[in-house]
């Protein structure tokens, strides 16, 4: 092992640029480093030591010259090799922990920086493992990754997606491919109960959104007896839990046909085809005719993609937060529930809340909030990272 950290490279922060990383935050900025020409040599994504301006280890990393956020941190100890070894170790951690928490292998196995694993996210449905692959150094780790998920998890099927903005701002190309296994369509998982099929190849993300599941079934405990409309509701997961709850009626509104397919055969597969409607519509473009219709529910619940994916379309993306919550409110019958949520981390709580609340004022509507979340146990947040923490969910009753 010496031998390695002899040999590995290393780079060296500037002075008074090692701050931010002694309070424990695991990046480090590209204005934070010495880019000298061998630091620019490297490929990028190689492992290196990053060391203050007085030589001082302050851990072991992946360095990407090319890139923003050019450093991100394995390990404070620099002694830690990065190899099969360290993978093991984290993903038994990570397995120990959730398995504190759900009685079934579905979940998100892998959170990133907060399971110390950067640049990794990993979903498990079974036997099946969906890996995103979005940075330099986790691509360059590939090979040790997957012998330590056949070591702990022994999947039957792992899919790489590296298909995710974040590749292009590593300098990235985007990627797709089966590495264990065969992948035949979509594949099954389980939630409270419920069975549903997950599109893990060409659908959004991982193909299911496990971090929703509190917040699906919170709000299924409010459904029974209840009408209910489920606005971006991708391949069902709020509708389906509030049908399954008891809900008298639930209407999906989605624009991607696909996912409304695979929608309505998770309804199916539960039963609950009678209750399950479906329609393939613009969110904004529903919200309108139900307005001009005069067509309220009892329950509405707008779960839509990130509105604002970068610094620079902020403003833009809290207006359509805050015209999201003005026309979803005037959906929701007197006494009904608004359940509106955010997945941006470049949207703070505060501002979210806050463009929520000039939305209901806009629509004339008053009330009260009910809950605030965040995503489940599976999804940890790192405590020097906010963005860590992406997902925002806000549950109002109105007047």
């Amino acid at each position: 092992m010496d031998a390695v950290i002899e040999t590995r490279p290393q780079i060296f922060l500037l002075p008074g640029r090692d701050k931010r990383l002694g309070r424990g935050h695991p990046w480090v900025y590209s204005n934070e480093v010495k880019i000298d020409a061998d630091a620019k040599a490297l490929p990028p994504g190689t492992t290196v030591t990053l060391l203050r301006v007085d030589g001082k280890p302050l851990g072991v990393a992946s360095f990407n010259p090319h890139a923003l956020i050019c450093a991100r941190i394995y390990d404070l100890d620099h002694h830690t090799e990065i190899d099969r070894e360290f993978f093991v170790s984290r993903l038994w951690r990570a397995v120990n922990m959730r398995e504190k928490f759900y009685d079934e292998p579905f979940y998100r196995l892998i959170h990133a920086d907060a399971d110390g694993m950067p640049g990794m996210v990993i979903d498990r449905l079974g036997d099946t493992l969906v890996c995103q692959i979005n940075t330099a150094g986790a691509d360059l780790m590939i090979e040790p990754l997957m012998e330590a998920l056949d070591d702990v998890i022994k999947p039957t099927c792992v899919i790489l997606r590296g298909d995710r903005r974040a590749r292009q701002q590593e300098g990235l190309e985007p990627f797709q491919r089966v590495a264990r296994g065969a992948a035949d369509g979509p594949v099954e998982g389980r939630e409270a109960g419920l069975r549903f099929l997950a599109d893990v190849q060409d659908g959004q993300k991982t193909g299911w959104f496990f971090d929703q599941r509190d917040n699906r079934l919170f709000l299924a405990g409010l459904a029974k007896n209840a009408t209910v409309l489920d606005l971006f509701c991708y391949e069902g997961g709020f509708a389906l839990q509030a049908a399954a709850a008891g809900a008298q009626k639930t209407l999906g509104i989605d624009s991607s046909q696909a996912a409304l397919d695979l929608a309505a055969e998770n309804a199916k597969l539960n039963g609950l085809e009678e209750q399950c409607n479906w329609r393939r519509f613009e969110a904004f473009a529903a919200l309108e005719e139900y307005a001009s219709a005069d067509r309220t529910f009892d329950i509405v619940v707008a779960d839509p993609p990130a509105f604002a994916k970068s610094k620079g379309n902020l403003k833009a993306g809290l207006r359509g937060y805050r015209k999201l919550a003005r026309m979803a409110a005037g959906a929701v019958k007197p006494g009904g529930y608004l359940m509106l949520c955010s997945c941006s981390h470049h949207v703070d709580p505060t501002a979210f809340a806050a463009e929520n609340a000039a939305g209901l004022n806009g629509a004339g509507r008053t009330g009260r909030i009910l809950r605030t979340a965040g995503a489940g146990p599976d999804h940890p947040v790192h405590p020097h990272l906010p963005e860590s923490a992406y997902l925002k969910s806000i549950l109002y009753q109105l007047d």
